[in-house]
């Protein structure tokens, strides 16, 4: 008997383990926090129960035949032929038919229902975000609020974002698994769909479309919090900028002045730079580049330092090699960084 080799059998493993993952993975859409995602699940698993009902049967069927019409010893003549028999043609075309009727009426109800939001009552309107791709982040423009941030996506809970999605370069695709589908970031075209988170958490998601040598760098979340936390944020994100009195991060801002500012923006500044992500508050968000870095101090030094050595393809130069900033510099601007909050 011949063995399985030892990497196959690891192989396998390792993928029986992945599909064994619990139903709370990060970005599982087999746990719905919304609505939309879970009409969208409801759907995945009506269409999984119909084709495994479809599949047992039909090979179900497929065994019986072979088992109960299979040559026997002695057998010299062809069985009786059915080629032709309209009744027979009529019903395995009519099946298929009924099955792909049961299974586009819930879909089309489901594609009308989630086209939209619900009408809320005039207190819980609906949030209105734009949403632009880039290589390789994300930038959440709050329409009614003049808020902009990049790559953490602030949203109060129980009620709708409306968003709209383009792209400044090439095709993106944004898809927050656990609260609804994906949806492309097209140059030139304005999509339009919408998501709500039930409960407060940090949901994370993922560009879903190849979109560059760092595509699978290209991170979002979504974080839900209390309205009167969502409040909170805002009013934070709106407080007047205040320079830094730590002299460490006062010379790290005219560091930044000098070198970052061409590229981003801080709320309350003259740095208004389009072409990076907002930094306005930055010291708050979990992670930086696009969720690929957690956001500590040497973390924050290495992507100063050589943002290009982490997110190959990226815009933003080296700080050591393009920039010419040596290492108090870069301290400096990772002290002004981290007082932005």
């Amino acid at each position: 008997m011949r063995r399985i080799p030892r990497g196959l059998a690891l192989a396998s493993f390792a993928l029986l383990a992945g599909g064994c993952t619990s139903f709370e993975s990060p970005q599982s859409a087999l746990a719905p926090a919304g609505p939309v995602a879970a009409e969208q699940l409801r759907l995945m698993i009506l269409s999984v129960v119909v084709m495994t009902v479809v599949f047992v049967v039909v090979m179900g069927m497929l065994a019986w035949v072979l088992i109960r019409y299979r040559r026997r010893r002695g057998d010299t003549e062809d069985p009786e032929q059915v080629h032709g028999n309209t009744w027979i043609e009529l019903t395995w075309t009519a099946i298929p038919v009924v099955i792909l009727i049961f299974l586009a009426v819930p879909s089309v109800r489901a594609t009308w229902q989630l086209a939209a939001p619900p009408r809320a009552p005039s207190e819980e309107v609906a949030l209105h975000v734009t949403v632009v791709g880039h290589q390789f982040w994300w930038e959440f423009r709050y329409d009614d609020l003049g808020v902009v941030t990049a790559n953490e996506l602030h949203v109060p809970t129980g009620r709708p974002v409306e968003m709209t999605v383009t792209s400044q370069d090439v095709v993106h695709s944004f898809w927050i698994p656990r609260l609804a589908g994906k949806i492309d970031a097209i140059p030139g075209r304005r999509n339009a769909f919408w998501l709500q988170a039930d409960e407060p958490g940090y949901y994370p998601g993922q560009c879903s479309q190849l979109c560059g040598p760092s595509h699978a760098l290209m991170g979002m979340a979504v974080v839900a919090e209390t309205p009167s936390d969502f409040d909170a944020w805002v009013a934070r994100m709106k407080e007047p900028f205040a320079p830094p009195q730590d002299p460490l991060a006062a010379r790290g801002m005219a560091v930044f002045e000098k070198s970052c500012a061409q590229c981003h923006a801080i709320a309350g500044t003259d740095f208004q730079g389009a072409i990076g992500p907002n930094l306005t508050k930055v010291a708050d968000r979990r992670y930086i580049a696009a969720e690929t870095l957690p956001n500590t101090h040497d973390d924050l030094v290495r992507w100063v330092s050589d943002a290009p050595a982490v997110k190959p393809g990226v815009l933003m130069p080296s700080g050591t090699r393009d920039l010419k900033l040596g290492p108090d510099e870069i301290e400096a601007v990772v002290a002004f960084l981290e007082s932005q909050k």
